[in-house]
């Protein structure tokens, strides 16, 4: 009897451990398999390097003397690193894709995936592959292998397009910059205002002397605290973004009109940095706060505001303080 009552007391407690066992081991657990969900490190995860390749192209950003660096040699963007670095560790999957529905959004437009390769000290690489389409509202259908079954995966409390993030050009990596010159790294500066040629200027200076024309003729009277404040403006000279998604028969729309602007510098060391601009027109309107730019060492636009160049398109008016 005492037996029986040792056994009625020890299978309960028995059957409530195993529940709880099972009840650990299922959470975490994923529902549909760790080998084709394992897509984020984890917040904890210490990531070292990561790439990213697609169609022939590879990028590389990987982690060395406390800097980022992209393909190892130039330093990386750091705004745009350390929000993919949050997004690799702490990525969820939102939803499975149906067959059909990759079928349609996928396989039957054409879309070939980005294939991304993360790094963690020792461990051997995490894998996933990014098929980018619009007509997904987060724009982020991923695989961990391509024979894996696919997932609409999100960064949480973000509403953007992550999949926009995984781009294998180099240039989206690095700092979007259109020029990073000291006054006395510049030699001349040139600004061709197609738009208004009489408010063309060209500035040539060596160490605190300076000359100003208007592209034909050497001219006297400037305020010359505003031809050295101009020459400064130089220093740092952002853009907004790579206009990668840009259509090809609006680059050649482009290469083929007159740009508004056109600024030459050239540097002590005689390398000329050249920059067109356009204005920015959509079904007829134009862009009030942004426009296209191209340097001469790129084949791609990209997009300039004006709030970043305008201090840059002076008109030569602008070193005659004095003239009405």
């Amino acid at each position: 009897m005492k037996g029986n009552a040792y056994l009625r007391i020890l299978l309960p407690a028995g059957v409530l451990v195993l529940l709880i066992l099972v009840f650990f081991l299922v959470r975490n657990r994923s529902p549909f398999g760790k080998a084709e969900t394992r897509f984020s490190g984890g917040a904890g995860s210490e990531i070292t390097a990561f790439e990213i390749s697609s169609a022939g192209r590879k990028v590389l950003l990987s982690y060395r003397d406390g800097v980022w660096k992209v393909n190892q040699d130039a330093e990386a963007r750091k705004s745009i690193t350390l929000f993919a670095l949050r997004v690799l560790k702490e990525m969820r999957i939102k939803s499975p894709v149906s067959a059909g529905m990759f079928y349609d959004q996928i396989v039957a437009k054409g879309i070939r995936p980005v294939k991304v390769k993360v790094y963690e000290k020792k461990r051997l690489p995490r894998t996933f592959y990014v098929y980018r389409t619009s007509s997904n509202k987060y724009g982020n259908i991923m695989k961990a292998k391509e024979r894996s079954r696919p997932f609409v995966v999100h960064f949480p409390g973000f509403e953007g397009d992550i999949g926009s993030l995984f781009i294998a050009e180099e240039m989206f990596w690095k700092p979007f910059i259109l020029f990073n010159l000291l006054p006395s790294e510049i030699s001349s500066v040139t600004l061709d205002n197609y738009a208004d040629p009489p408010a063309s200027f060209r500035i040539s200076t060596g160490g605190e002397s300076f000359r100003l024309s208007d592209l034909h003729t050497y001219l006297t009277g400037w305020d010359t605290s505003r031809l050295k404040r101009y020459i400064s403006y130089y220093t740092m000279v952002p853009f907004e973004s790579w206009a990668f998604d840009m259509a090809e028969d609006e680059k050649a729309l482009l290469a083929n009109q007159k740009p508004a602007y056109r600024i030459t510098v050239t540097t002590n060391e005689g390398e000329n940095k050249g920059l067109d601009l356009w204005e920015r027109v959509s079904d007829g309107k134009t862009d009030a706060g942004r426009l296209w730019g191209k340097t001469d060492d790129s084949e791609d636009y990209m997009i300039i505001r004006y709030f970043d160049i305008d201090p840059l398109l002076r008109k030569l008016s602008y070193f005659y303080p004095d003239r009405k």
